[in-house]
């Protein structure tokens, strides 16, 4: 379970993140797959978040489900030692207690990384309540 990349790896993933897909590719195909599909897991793609359970990557999941309120997937963080990585899915949520945690401790790319998420949460979020975007019957 990889959980330290070099700064250039994270803010690729970073700007995959938020919709460049050369990047996403270009980390999927040269070594860091787990960041690429954590691009299309984060937009609540099935088969990405299968694979990232299945091939030893549950951390990147739980920063997901923590992002997305799971209270069991923070503890899980918390309790394996990850405790940057909780503070990350906590600013994915938004929390600017969290974000500015992630900057005064050292983490200023997880800091970025984590108002990226949010962002892209927020969008999704105003998109399914956006009933112009729903599917007419």
């Amino acid at each position: 379970m990889r959980t330290q990349y070099p700064a250039k790896i994270l803010l690729a993933w970073g700007e995959a993140i938020t919709g460049n897909v050369a990047l996403r590719d270009w980390l999927i195909k040269n070594d860091y797959p787990e960041l690429g599909l954590f691009c299309f897991a984060l937009r609540n793609k099935q088969e990405a978040r299968d694979w990232l359970m299945k091939n030893g990557h549950p951390h990147l999941m739980a920063i997901i489900t923590g992002i997305e309120g799971d209270k069991s997937a923070l503890s899980w963080l918390e309790q394996n030692g990850m405790t940057v990585l909780k503070h990350v899915a906590l600013a994915g949520d938004g929390n600017e207690e969290d974000l500015d945690w992630l900057m005064k401790n050292g983490h200023k790319e997880l800091a970025v990384i984590g108002h990226k998420m949010h962002l892209v949460k927020r969008k999704m979020d105003q998109e399914f309540g956006d009933y112009h975007k729903m599917a007419k019957d």
